[in-house]
């Protein structure tokens, strides 16, 4: 049992409860023939149980006892190690003390004897060199041809023979030039092949992309007068290779950085070699490259896309490279890009002009052409005044009026084309005008998009449009296509604005010129909001001039003024107006947005209020009649609230309370006049509808009018 204790203790984790239910449960079970709970022998398990604890309890105890002193003495045996050894570390470190003291005294002992030895071997050796020197010297100043050397013919002793000439030639210019003229032509000669050899030498070497060699050979030609010859054999030598095919930028950046990294490692002063590098690749390669492609002037807008490509290329290039130049030539890379395209820069604005204005010009006569039209001056105002007048005080029509077949003569493509077109220029402008000439340059631009645009283009299709707007007060429903003409100018000034925004004030904003761009603007946007209004207002006018004319031909008097009773519904003449109407309400909401919107169907509103309240004064009205103009005014609110206009809505709200005077009970006027509806309104315009009753003049005597017709 006491294994089986253990095996309980030692599951994690470990619950008395459950081990005491355990332990009933086995005793339980042991006890299954027994129906009843025995107690007394579950009282003796546990006391077996007890005591089997007691005597594991011992057993541990014994157990971690004995653990406890095994791992006391194996304490005191590490501890024992542990002190003999620090004991033999401090041994050691006085030994390497003891050591150190001797290597230094040694070391100190050694310099003092390495430097007395130099003090001896320096002058020897410089005897021996100077020896050497006075014997290649004196075959230089035999008198003839001079003596080759092995040192001078030997490939191999190449740099033995730099050093030595190099020395001889510096010796050489201090001699006088009298007798010894010959012997210095010798050795100048004997110089200049050394180094041709040496450059030589470095180019075999750069071929075969030999660092170590280079370098070798750099630092040796470093003290010869022809360093920068070395420097430019390297620059011809690593640009000779094609720079990525056609397209002479895709390389460069590459080859710098490959080429960066072996200069670095090649030449003492990398930075003033790469910016020679840099210097070569423009004022050479670039520079040509530049002007073959800008040699052809024939077709100006290639070689304006040509000259922006180039010069935005170039700048990028310039960007990139400016991390391999040094910071005293911080903006050289600038000038030299300026140097390249000078020439070009100076004559760009005029050539931009230019070519945008023969693009627009083309545009516009594409345009023209594409509709058969021939453009003619617009100078009708007069007559079209005349015609007018006319045709008010003499009741004729004069003149037919030429609408084009609804023709707009506006077009969102053209505008979106010479939109592109100008905003390419400005673009081209901000990158290659200077700063003192990007503002006028901008405005001019600007001025020739102004000119085709608005001017010729948005302009002229306005002068038509007002003079296709039929006259006012026609029989006949107008034909109205100025609202398309409101819609697409209102679209192309949008564009516009979009385009000014971004291109144009960028340009000139912070300078002189922006005021006059400013002007400028708002001068040719009143112009053109005149005459957009102008055409809204005679638009409206002929639209509200057929009602007037209409409903004076065509409304019956009859129709207010039955002589039998007749269903109470609305009279032909008004539904025909309503019918007419509400295509014109839904055009004009969807040609005019904005302000302008709500203005314009307001003011259409009001004024169709007026015309059917002054038709509604020509009429006499029975009761019959007066429900039959209720009904009219009921389908004219219903037209009128697609406008959305609370103040045509009242007016409409009105006129209904003023036909109810029409209909009521004599005895019921009072109360209808003092409503939340009329209360405020003037008496005689109350009176003069209750006049319109045919029984005026029966009750006009009566105290029914008290207080309205005094």
């Amino acid at each position: 049992m006491l294994s089986q204790y253990m095996e309980e203790f030692e599951q994690e984790p470990f619950e008395v409860g459950e081990f005491i239910e355990r332990l009933t449960w086995r005793t339980n079970n042991e006890l299954q023939n027994s129906e009843d709970f025995n107690p007394v022998a579950l009282h003796d398990t546990f006391i077996q149980t007890i005591k089997d604890l007691k005597i594991l309890q011992e057993k541990q105890q014994s157990k971690c006892e004995r653990l406890e002193e095994s791992l006391r003495q194996e304490e005191e045996s590490h501890a024992k190690k542990i002190a003999k050894l620090q004991e033999r570390h401090q041994t050691a470190i006085d030994w390497f003390g003891q050591l150190d003291e001797k290597i230094n005294s040694v070391a100190g002992k050694i310099m003092h004897l390495g430097e007395q030895l130099e003090n001896v071997n320096t002058p020897r050796s410089r005897s021996v060199e100077a020896q050497k020197l006075l014997s290649y010297m004196s075959e230089f100043l035999m008198a003839g041809p001079v003596i080759v050397n092995d040192i001078f013919s030997d490939p191999v002793r190449l740099n033995e023979a730099a050093d030595v000439i190099q020395k001889l030639y510096a010796i050489s210019q201090d001699l006088p030039p009298g007798s010894f003229a010959e012997s210095k032509r010798k050795i100048e000669k004997k110089y200049d092949e050394v180094e041709r050899r040496l450059i030589e030498e470095f180019a075999t070497a750069q071929k075969s992309e030999d660092i170590e060699r280079m370098k070798s050979l750099a630092q040796i030609l470093s003290q010869f007068k022809g360093y920068t010859q070395c420097v430019d054999a390297y620059i011809e030598q690593s640009q000779m290779q094609p720079y990525s095919g056609k397209d002479i930028f895709i390389g460069i950046v590459p080859m710098c950085k490959h080429h960066y990294e072996i200069i670095k490692k090649v030449f003492a002063n990398p930075q003033q070699v790469m910016s020679k590098f840099i210097l070569n690749i423009y004022q050479l390669k670039l520079h040509q490259y530049a002007m073959t492609k800008l040699d052809d002037k024939k077709d100006e807008e290639k070689y304006l896309r040509t000259l922006y490509e180039l010069y935005s290329r170039t700048l990028k290039l310039s960007s990139d490279l400016q991390v391999y130049m040094s910071t005293i030539d911080d903006d050289l890379l600038q000038k030299l890009t300026q140097q390249i395209f000078m020439k070009n820069l100076a004559g760009y604005a005029e050539i931009e002009l230019r070519c945008l204005t023969a693009k627009c010009s083309t545009e516009l006569e594409k345009f023209y052409a594409s509709k058969k039209h021939q453009k003619t001056q617009t100078t009708k105002g007069f007559r079209r005044n005349m015609e007018v007048l006319i045709a008010t005080r003499a009741n004729i029509n004069i003149a037919a009026i030429e609408d084009y077949g609804g023709e707009t003569f506006l077009s969102e493509e053209l505008a979106i084309n010479m939109l592109q077109e100008a905003k390419a220029s400005l673009k081209r402008c901000r990158l290659l005008s200077s700063e003192a000439e990007l503002p006028g340059n901008a405005i001019k631009l600007n001025d020739i998009l102004l000119r085709f645009l608005m001017h010729e283009h948005v302009d002229y299709a306005l002068e038509l449009g007002l003079q296709a707007v039929p006259l006012a007060e026609g029989k006949v429903f107008p034909q109205l296509y100025f609202f398309d003409v409101v819609q697409k100018t209102n679209i192309i000034v949008h564009l516009l604005d979009k385009l000014c925004n971004s291109s144009v004030i960028p340009c000139v904003s912070n300078t002189p010129k922006y005021s006059d761009y400013v002007f400028k603007k708002r001068i040719l946007m009143e112009q053109i909001e005149t005459k957009l209004d102008q055409g809204l207002d005679r638009s409206i006018s002929a639209v509200i001039g057929w009602v007037k004319v209409y409903l004076q031909y065509e409304q019956k008097k009859t129709d207010y003024k039955p002589e039998t009773d007749v269903d109470t519904i609305a009279s032909a003449a008004c539904l025909q107006v309503v019918q007419n109407l509400q295509p014109v309400i839904v055009q004009i909401k969807k040609c005019v947005d904005g302000e302008n919107l709500q203005n314009v169907l307001t003011e259409f509103g009001t004024r169709l209020h007026r015309v059917i309240y002054d038709h509604l004064q020509t009429m006499q009205f029975n009761t019959a009649g007066a429900m039959c103009a209720i009904c009219d005014v009921n389908e004219y609110r219903k037209c009128i609230r697609e406008l959305d206009s609370p103040l045509v809505t009242q007016l409409f709200d009105i006129l209904h309370a003023l036909c109810n005077l029409l209909l009521v009970k004599p005895q019921n006027l009072q109360e209808v006049c003092t409503g939340d509806t009329l209360n405020y309104l003037d008496k005689s315009v109350v009176r003069q509808f209750i006049q319109l009753r045919t029984d005026f003049r029966i009750i006009k005597n009566t105290n029914y009018l008290k207080g309205i017709i005094e």
